[in-house]
């Protein structure tokens, strides 16, 4: 199984960033962690905190593989293009969040990728990943 993560703006400071709400692992590390977790996958990993390059991930990853696990951070409220990405290609999209955005400021309560993504998986800190590599595994 080939799954790809990309993550977008300010989740490279995972570990680091509001800790209180984001916990204080590094995703490297808990890539690692889901690597022996799901020995079975192969993972791709992007990060970027320019849209332009999330969006060019998702058309890099988007006719290949099994699944994206996309956790697109502020843009995710923000971003028609990624939303019209996640549409105009094949491989199937889950969107993730660390935090719960409905328990957040309003702002966060609107996503442009949901209605384009084949589920929505939020509020339960890292193993919001783990959770979206199981709905792939379990659907190979």
């Amino acid at each position: 199984m080939e799954l790809t993560i990309i993550n977008g703006p300010n989740l490279n400071l995972l570990g680091k960033r509001e800790p209180e709400i984001y916990g204080s692992q590094g995703f490297e590390a808990y890539l690692d962690t889901l690597k022996k977790q799901f020995p079975a996958c192969t993972f791709h990993y992007v990060q970027s905190n320019i849209e332009g390059e999330l969006i060019d991930a998702l058309h890099k990853f988007g006719f290949s593989g099994d699944g994206i696990i996309l956790n697109a951070g502020a843009y995710t409220h923000t971003s028609v293009g990624l939303g019209d990405a996640i549409k105009a290609i094949e491989t199937p999209v889950i969107e993730v969040h660390i935090s719960n955005t409905f328990a957040r400021e309003d702002f966060r309560h609107t996503s442009y990728l949901t209605p384009h993504a084949k589920g929505l998986i939020l509020g339960f800190g890292l193993k919001s990943y783990a959770l979206a590599v199981q709905f792939f595994s379990d659907e190979s």
